[in-house]
């Protein structure tokens, strides 16, 4: 006989066991499984199981009940066991066996649990039935149903209390809030909607202007023309990885998506600098990216074929590194060329623009500069910081990952724009910590970049994001409770969203509600503003970028760690 289940005593491998024991113990287990509901199977095979058994114990010369009688004895129990609860669908089958089960392993390790222990799933109609009639019961199911499958369940379902609580009124605000509010249209370019708009406030300052904007399709641009060589650099890098690798996979999803972190702003504005808006507007395709994405794309997944494909060459190192780099750098003409023609040639970052405009007291004014040196005015000086500037080189990265381990470096394999340049870091901590940087910053007259998982528990037209905002466990009889951590681990949430923080509601030192600037336009919550509970951020803001005079001697320490790096696919990845 081969290895597997068998009654509990001495064995050699292999060996048989004295029938009589094996009849008992097996007919004590197979009727435990029938009362316990854990064998998921048909009556005939039952019936297979107790005829071979007996034919084990009775032997070919001894009489043994007829047939009919152990289909009716079984019948019975049945019956018996479907009367007792008609409705109850079977339990999981236990997947972990020991001892006192009654049954050990001989001749080989134990069998997957998945695979000798897990029946599969199979709907019992009677049940489904049985359960709509005892809902269909309830008044206040059916009212539910008259309500839910007419109207949005969020519509329906929506916290009048919460509603009124979320007020746009703060007592703890920055000097100067940016106007106009940003639109990033049908794009996914909030991370540099949301830093710009931390940029903007000293220049509106330092020029006396009562609105400005800063051009996101200057970085928008060179931000893909970045990508696009990171992407083949990554390719190459990882081309002894199986194509099919969940590596090489992962970096083939979306070569150039729109989406970003702090850290690679801080790259773009370093190299490229800034201009105002009205020197690089916004053309149809950086509002409408998804096209001119899909092409690039598709360029940059052909080209990826052909460079791992030239890295296998015969030929001599120093000739197959020549021809790599030739090849890589036809690629990139033909992406520029691509985004050129989309979103149309960008200033030159090494070369002076005249940028002319009216103040707020309607003088004219001209400046001329280049790109790279605009950017430099938001540089760490005293009158820059007096207006509510900073350097985007000395903000970093906190967030809350409750998955690791707090006062540690995290950062992210493959994730970049500027090959070789800032990488990607964050500082873990926890709320409390990050929460009274936040608070800082804002006393300091500075806003706040940060990320979150703007889809949850929020509604875009009131501007309300809050945690009590929807009464799903009164409309179902549900209750969602998953922890943070659970859903990083998950998957049920991530870092989706970038805005940033002007203001703060403060009682008995404790923060109540935020104030929110989004980029989704002036037609949705208070003229573009979001409020923000408390509870929200804790369960669904994972970032906020401070200055290290906002945080202890401790947490600027953790700067100088060796990262622990996550994966490229982690939660913790790009703001889109």
């Amino acid at each position: 006989m081969g290895a597997g289940l068998r009654p509990r005593g001495r064995y050699r491998d292999g060996c048989m066991v004295n029938t009589s024991t094996a009849f008992h113990l097996a007919s004590l287990n197979i009727s435990r499984t029938i009362e316990n509901r854990r064998l998921h199977t048909s009556f005939p095979i039952l019936i297979f199981f107790y005829k071979c058994l007996i034919s084990l114990n009775m032997g070919a010369n001894q009489s043994r009940p007829s047939e009919e009688d152990i289909e009716e004895q079984l019948m019975k129990r049945l019956k018996a066991l479907d009367a007792k609860d008609s409705h109850t669908l079977y339990e999981p089958y236990s997947n972990s066996l020991s001892e006192k089960d009654g049954y050990v392993y001989v001749g080989q390790d134990a069998p997957p649990s998945s695979l000798s222990f897990r029946r599969p799933y199979q709907q019992n109609l009677s049940a489904v039935q049985a359960w709509e009639e005892e809902l269909m019961a309830d008044p206040k199911n059916r009212l539910a149903l008259a309500a839910l499958s007419s109207n949005p369940a969020n519509a329906v379902l929506s916290s009048r209390a919460a509603t009124i609580s979320d007020t746009q009124t703060f007592n703890i605000k920055i000097p100067t809030e940016g106007l106009p509010v940003t639109n990033q249209r049908s794009s996914g370019r909030c991370w540099l909607f949301a830093s710009t708009n931390v940029f903007r406030i000293p220049v509106m300052a330092k020029y006396r202007l009562s609105e400005f904007q800063l051009s996101q399709s200057y970085l928008f641009y060179w931000d893909k023309i970045e990508k696009a060589n990171y992407f083949l650099e990554n390719i190459l890098d990882t081309a002894s990885e199986p194509l099919d690798g969940r590596i090489v996979q992962e970096l083939l999803t979306s070569p150039v998506s729109d989406g970003g972190q702090w850290d690679m702003v801080a790259n773009l504005v370093e190299k490229y600098g800034l201009v105002p808006q009205t020197l690089y507007p916004d053309s149809f395709n950086a509002m409408n990216s998804s096209t001119m994405d899909r092409l690039i794309t598709t360029k940059l997944r052909e080209d990826a074929i052909r460079l791992r494909a030239l890295t296998t060459s015969s030929s001599s190192p120093e000739t197959l590194k020549s021809t790599i780099a030739a090849t890589k750098e036809k690629m990139l003409r033909e992406i520029h060329l691509i985004l050129t023609l989309m979103l149309g040639p960008p200033p030159s970052p090494d070369k002076p623009f005249v940028w002319e405009f009216h103040d707020r007291d309607g003088n004219f004014k001209s400046v001329k500069t280049r790109p790279t040196a605009f950017a430099k005015e938001l540089s760490d000086n005293r009158t820059m910081r007096a207006l509510g500037g900073t350097d985007v080189h000395r903000l970093f990265s906190l967030v809350n990952d409750p998955r690791n381990p707090y006062n540690r470096l995290l950062s992210v394999k493959r994730l970049g724009n500027v090959y070789e340049g800032r990488p990607v870091t964050y500082v873990n901590v926890d709320m409390t910590t990050m929460k009274k940087a936040c608070i800082d910053m804002l006393k300091r007259g500075f806003p706040v970049f940060f990320g979150s998982d703007v889809g949850k528990y929020s509604d875009s037209a009131k501007g309300i994001m809050d945690t009590d905002l929807f009464e799903y466990e009164l409309g179902f009889n549900v209750k969602l409770g998953m922890k943070k951590a659970e859903r990083l681990q998950t998957k049920e949430s991530q870092m989706t969203h970038a805005m940033v923080l002007t203001a703060v509601h403060v009682v008995d030192d404790k923060p109540v509600r935020w104030r929110v600037e989004n980029s989704w336009s002036d037609s949705v919550g208070d003229k573009g503003y979001f409020v923000m509970s408390d509870a929200w951020m804790d369960q669904f803001v994972y970032q906020a970028v401070v200055d290290p005079v906002v945080v202890s001697t401790a947490v600027r320490k953790v700067l100088e760690q060796k990262p622990k790096m996550l994966e490229l696919w982690d939660p913790m990845g790009a703001l889109a």
